[in-house]
């Protein structure tokens, strides 16, 4: 067996133990010991997929992030929390980070607390890519000296299940983001997804399984109460024991499938403390989603029609420089004394719109994406 393959889980009924119960299922595989020195940077990355209030179980709960930022604290480590949201519009990370409770939990245990789209984007060589042989992973995860995913226990419409791998989509921009949605097939989609994880592993997961998702998850799905915290040094050997916990075969979860595939993590981890039989919940499923079943070419063709571009406002740009100096991507250009965004360079990450102190930077939304979003809006 690989080493650091070993999954804990640990029985935890209530949030309010949720410190003890992380403490116990990290310990159990070793503790923090192994991966944190005095003084590292840990990025702690939660699923922080919209702004959502946490009793709705979108997002990781506030009180699995705060006791894992107690534990860096106590192992000499500064920790540091930080997620890019479902980009539906600029701002919905700060959003998130407020309305899950994240940013005060984690500000009351020690954490700073970032959001990936004004923190900036490095590109970063993918290993072996499927799909992307280069992505731009947010800064703060490369920067990082140790990376630690924090995910929920959810089902997803297009994955099946989301955890500790997928998590990991959150740390690149929307142009990715839509390029791996767009290439229209639930398998290729999760090699891409496995090409985001592998550019920046973590070095442990931690899952938040005290309260799930079921249904049509990640986002629209219902809670339900399972009562466990689970962890490991391997993502992936994370996501099969949880999987199986949810009634799912591993290898019918494609991000799963295309992961042990490229070698990561073990297909038959050794579970530590609880058994899985003793704690299994079968989830329901999300029903047929729109990308999991039509063609590819119609994903594309929607796809394409789905956009929101930035672009600035020159009667209301001052050319103070700081959208140029903080675009990771090198997009911003000026022409004729004004100040242009090329569309070819931009990775949609918005920091230009975010960090514009006078308010210039605009955003064309396109027919589609009016039309999504305020679906999307009446559905909160």
């Amino acid at each position: 067996m690989k080493s650091g393959t070993k999954v804990s889980i640990v029985r935890c009924e209530d949030y309010s133990r949720a410190k003890e119960a992380v403490r116990e299922a990290v310990d159990l595989i070793g503790g923090l010991g192994p991966i944190i020195f005095p003084g590292a940077r840990v990025l702690l990355k939660p699923n922080l997929l919209a702004a959502k209030p946490p009793e709705k179980a979108v997002t990781t709960h506030p009180a699995i992030v705060s006791a894992m930022c107690e534990l860096v604290v106590e192992a000499g480590g500064i920790p540091i929390v930080g997620d890019g949201a479902g980009i539906t519009h600029p701002g919905v990370t700060d959003e998130a980070l407020d309305i899950s409770g994240i940013r005060e939990a984690a500000q009351r245990a020690g954490a700073e607390v970032l959001s990936f789209e004004t923190s900036g984007y490095e590109v970063v060589d993918v290993p072996d890519p499927s799909h992307f042989s280069q992505l731009y992973i947010a800064k703060p995860v490369v920067d990082a000296d140790v990376v630690i995913s924090l995910p929920k226990l959810k089902t997803h419409e297009l994955t099946t299940y989301t955890g500790a791998v997928k998590n990991m989509f959150g740390a690149i921009p929307l142009k990715f983001r839509k390029e791996a949605h767009m290439l229209g097939k639930k398998d290729l989609f999760s090699e891409a997804v496995v090409d985001i994880y592998s550019a920046m592993v973590p070095h442990l997961a931690l899952m938040d399984g005290i309260v799930g998702m079921e249904g049509n998850g990640p986002s629209k799905g219902t809670p339900v109460n399972v009562g466990i915290v689970m962890a490991s040094y391997d993502c992936v050997s994370l996501d099969v024991v949880a999987s199986k916990v949810i009634g799912l075969d591993p290898m019918d979860v494609p991000t799963n499938k295309a992961a042990i595939e490229r070698g990561y993590g073990a297909p038959d981890p050794e579970v530590l403390g609880v058994s899985v039989d003793d704690v299994s919940v079968k989830f329901k499923l999300s029903g047929t989603t729109l990308v999991g079943s039509a063609p590819p070419f119609l994903v594309k063709r929607l796809g394409k029609l789905f956009m929101i571009k930035p672009f600035i406002n020159t009667s209301q740009c001052t050319l103070c420089g700081a959208c140029v100096l903080n675009c990771s991507a090198h997009a911003i250009e000026q022409k004729k004394g004004r100040l242009k965004i090329n569309n070819r360079k931009c990775i949609l990450c918005y920091c230009c719109r975010e960090l514009c102190p006078s308010g210039a930077v605009k955003m064309k939304r396109s027919l589609f994406a009016r039309i999504l979003l305020k679906v999307r809006n009446r559905g909160r």
